[in-house]
């Protein structure tokens, strides 16, 4: 029984409630970043595979410089450095921010590297029954290598889901935040908070790597 006291005493309803508000804010920085990130990666790593000339060149520069940084720095320089260059933001916006910067990186060499994999041969066949680049590009490359992108970038969604935590450096009222609000509290109670912390991420993301899964296994 002393051992199951902290539990007791930790797992209020008080206590659910208010790591369900920081849980919220975790999911919702998470899904607007998933969102800004697929479209900006998504152009980004369209026109790198299309290899225009300079503008290529440039964003690989841009995207191999931020897929080599720590996320925790591009989370320091979006919140304190930006501010002194006049580009001041909030908390949750200087998350969003930098999430979707680093996370845009990630998903765009995603997207580079599936539509590479299809064959030349079906992109010579495209041109020479009469569609143009982008046509070809639309029609016949695209559909394919979404099929093969999917696991990637449902398996690079989880890991920003879990990269949210590390906005609680900016004190991002998330799930990990109120986590540390009700420990502090509580004193030594921190086993117990923690526990049910890493439980709730895991049951989003176990549930998100299993829908990852089911797709490999579809591609298959």
């Amino acid at each position: 029984m002393d051992f199951l006291a902290p539990f007791i005493e930790v797992y209020t309803l008080d206590h659910f409630k208010f790591l369900l508000e920081g849980f919220w804010v975790t999911l919702k920085v998470a899904a607007i970043s998933i969102v800004l990130s697929f479209i900006i990666g998504g152009i980004v790593g369209t026109l790198r595979y299309a290899k225009i000339p300079v503008v290529s060149h440039i964003l690989a520069i841009i995207v191999e410089t931020i897929r080599n940084l720590p996320l925790l720095l591009i989370i320091f320089f979006t919140y304190f450095a930006l501010p002194e260059i006049g580009i001041e933001m909030e908390i949750t916006t200087a998350a969003i921010a930098a999430l979707t910067v680093f996370e845009s990186a990630m998903l765009s060499e995603i997207i580079r590297s599936g539509l590479n994999s299809i064959e030349k041969g079906q992109i010579e066949a495209g041109r020479s029954s009469g569609l143009n680049y982008i046509q070809t590009l639309r029609y016949i490359v695209m559909p394919q290598a979404l099929r093969r992108m999917v696991p990637p970038i449902v398996s690079q969604f989880i890991s920003l889901l879990k990269d949210t935590s590390l906005a609680v450096v900016i004190a991002l009222p998330d799930l990990l935040h109120n986590g540390q609000i009700i420990y502090a509290q509580k004193g030594s109670y921190v086993i117990p908070v923690f526990v049910l912390v890493a439980f709730m991420y895991f049951i989003v993301n176990y549930a998100l790597s299993l829908v990852a899964r089911r797709l490999e296994l579809r591609q298959s």
